[in-house]
């Protein structure tokens, strides 16, 4: 097996589901949805690492906001933002991450 490490932080939270941060050090496959269905906490709509019940279109709330990396040619700081997905939950925890 290979080391797999994440950093995680609670930024908002309901009665059901909570919005996390997540900082990867790795970048397994799949590391994200493995490690925090490990803790018990499986990210919504995903079946296949623990989620009760899938979303009504198949897909997870797995979403990519933030990405910051160092550009691989001339190593100056890349960083994209990208909106949220148009979903009530996403829309819920909105005022969170502003």
């Amino acid at each position: 097996s290979q080391e797999a490490v994440l950093h995680y932080q609670t930024l908002s939270s309901s009665d059901n589901y909570h919005l996390l941060q997540i900082d990867l050090e790795t970048g397994r496959h799949h590391q994200i949805r493995a490690q925090l269905a490990a803790i018990g906490c499986p990210i919504k709509g995903d079946v296949k690492y623990g989620a009760r019940r899938n979303n009504p279109d198949r897909s997870i709330h797995l979403h990519a906001w933030k990405l910051s990396f160092s550009h691989p040619v001339d190593q100056t700081p890349v960083d994209l933002v990208a909106p949220l997905p148009d979903d009530p939950l996403w829309k819920a925890f909105l005022a969170a991450i502003q």
